[in-house]
């Protein structure tokens, strides 16, 4: 079922600011990496390449959880547990441009690869708790 993040919560993610994604391995064990994120009012989303172990653990269980801490007070942070309910590399390219922009200043992703496929993935909050 679907929660709404707290607005003081949700503009962090209008931020530059790095989220650590924790992904289900096929062993049950968690698997984390720092993304970058972009938030639509809604749901939150993250770019990564297609073959990644994130993109690898989502396509299988998709069952995410993103911590968040604001970088001004890191003792204010806040956790959605959610799913991942859609991925799509339409656009996918443009997206991790727009966060290059956000994250780097550059208006192009410099660390692409040749026959890489982006992947743009939505989460939707099932769960959010916080302190600070």
């Amino acid at each position: 079922m679907a929660t709404t993040i707290p607005e003081k919560f949700a503009q962090l993610l209008h931020k530059k600011v790095f989220v650590y994604l924790a992904t289900i391995m096929p062993d049950g064990s968690p698997q984390v990496t720092p993304v970058w994120v972009d938030y639509d009012g809604r749901n939150i989303l993250f770019n990564s390449a297609k073959g990644r172990v994130k993109d690898k653990n989502i396509r299988r269980d998709p069952r995410v959880t993103i911590s968040v801490s604001d970088p001004e007070n890191p003792y204010s942070y806040f956790e959605v547990r959610g799913r991942v309910t859609s991925f799509t590399d339409k656009g996918a390219n443009e997206h991790i441009d727009k966060m290059a922009q956000k994250y780097l200043g550059q208006a192009k992703y410099p660390w692409g690869q040749p026959g890489e496929v982006r992947v743009v993935y939505t989460v939707e909050a099932e769960h959010v708790s916080s302190m600070g």
